[in-house]
């Protein structure tokens, strides 16, 4: 069975990747962190191994800043997008997900930092795929 493909890229296509397999765990995080860093009041994570990410722009790979002692983000260097997040020691990457080409399918299943979010922010999340379904009557 061929691996589900996707491509993303920043606001100016200077960083762009492919990433392989099924998206994980699309959700919202409305931290402290995430809200300043990305301007809005959330930013919408998904989840792909770190094996699957591939480099595919002119510019190679993002920059690097370490937002904290155990996580790093990669930006575009020339449009500041803010594309990936990789923690250290996990198998996982986080990309943004609006700086995916096509987001067919991902709906946020989960919102983190929730109880912080813009009080006037509602959202409707997405059924849990992982969750188990009720028994058919």
């Amino acid at each position: 069975m061929e691996s589900e493909r996707r491509t993303g890229h920043c606001q100016c296509g200077h960083i762009a990747y492919e990433v392989l397999g099924t998206p994980d765990d699309p959700h919202l995080c409305s931290c402290e962190h995430e809200t300043r860093i990305s301007g809005g009041p959330a930013v919408l994570w998904v989840g792909f191994r770190k094996d699957g990410l591939t480099w595919t722009g002119p510019g190679h790979e993002p920059t690097w800043f370490a937002t904290y002692t155990t996580l790093k983000r990669g930006f575009c260097p020339r449009c500041g997008t803010h594309v990936i997040s990789i923690a250290a020691g996990s198998d996982m990457i986080m990309v943004t997900g609006f700086s995916l080409t096509d987001q067919t399918g991902i709906e946020p299943v989960g919102h983190s930092f929730r109880e912080t979010a813009a009080p006037w922010m509602t959202v409707t999340l997405a059924p849990d795929p992982r969750a188990p379904r009720p028994a058919a009557s």
